[in-house]
């Protein structure tokens, strides 16, 4: 049930990243979201929480800047942050799920 919400989440902070991106972006604009979502990704993969539609979505990023679409680019890039911030807060979630069933 909670990893459904999460994924929702995670749809959702994508949807709103590209409702935010209005503006005719840059290179720029691309190396500082890809860097978020890189970073996050980072600590998923540290945290051995990876999912791994999240690195589909950080390479789809950067093909799409290598192709000059820095627009679909950033899209993509905040779509791996959610990811990437959904699968760390399935986590701790899960974490605190198992401590809680554990007999002691």
């Amino acid at each position: 049930m909670r990893t459904r919400a999460l994924i929702r989440l995670a749809v959702i902070l994508s949807v709103a990243g590209m409702t935010t991106a209005a503006f005719a972006a840059s290179a720029n604009d691309f190396k500082a979201a890809y860097a978020k979502a890189e970073a996050a990704a980072k600590q998923a993969v540290k945290m051995k929480t990876a999912w791994s539609t999240t690195d589909k979505e950080l390479k789809a990023a950067k093909k799409a800047a290598d192709a000059g679409k820095y627009d679909e680019a950033i899209k993509r890039s905040d779509h791996a942050k959610a990811l990437a911030d959904a699968s760390i807060a399935q986590s701790k979630e899960q974490a605190k799920i198992w401590e809680k069933a554990v007999p002691r």
